[in-house]
């Protein structure tokens, strides 16, 4: 009897899982493991070196090396102080270093570098501003490609 009159509590029952059930669960594909985002946040000043993979958004200030195999996004409010090597990079803040981005990269209206970029694609909006030199690069079979939308070509086509 449990105290104050109430009913005796019991056990659930527990059931079993038989060798058909986890056959089931096998045949379940599993989900692809998801990419990696990370903020520094507006106030967030960082120093030394940043490196792995994902997506970096940087809306305060880094002051060191950032390698990334992915993109470097810089908003408006932020600052990097120091090269930047990526994939994909965007700017639309401030960076004071080389760039070197393996598949191209974005200077929006906002935006300025202070340094040398190397790429194989540049896009400048009207109003970003880049004070250094430009290297462009051919696109090497290596090199992992962001999808774009690129206009089809007719097979049988003569020019």
């Amino acid at each position: 009897m449990a105290f104050f009159g109430g009913q005796p509590k019991t056990t659930p029952a527990v059931e079993h899982q038989t060798d058909g059930d986890r056959q089931e669960s096998a045949d379940i594909p599993e989900l692809p493991e998801p990419r990696s985002n990370t903020v520094i946040a507006k106030d967030l000043l960082v120093t030394g070196k940043l490196s792995g993979e994902g997506v970096v958004q940087i809306e305060g200030t880094i002051e060191g090396e950032v390698n990334l195999k992915g993109y470097v996004i810089v908003t408006s409010t932020g600052k990097v102080k120091g090269p930047v090597e990526a994939d994909v990079i965007r700017i639309a803040g401030q960076v004071e270093g080389n760039l070197i981005s393996h598949d191209h990269v974005q200077l929006e209206r906002t935006g300025t570098i202070n340094g040398d970029v190397t790429t194989v694609s540049f896009v400048i909006e009207n109003g970003g501003r880049l004070n250094g030199r430009t290297t462009m690069v051919p696109e090497q079979a290596s090199t992992p490609h962001v999808e774009r939308l690129e206009p089809s070509k007719p097979e049988d086509e003569d020019i």
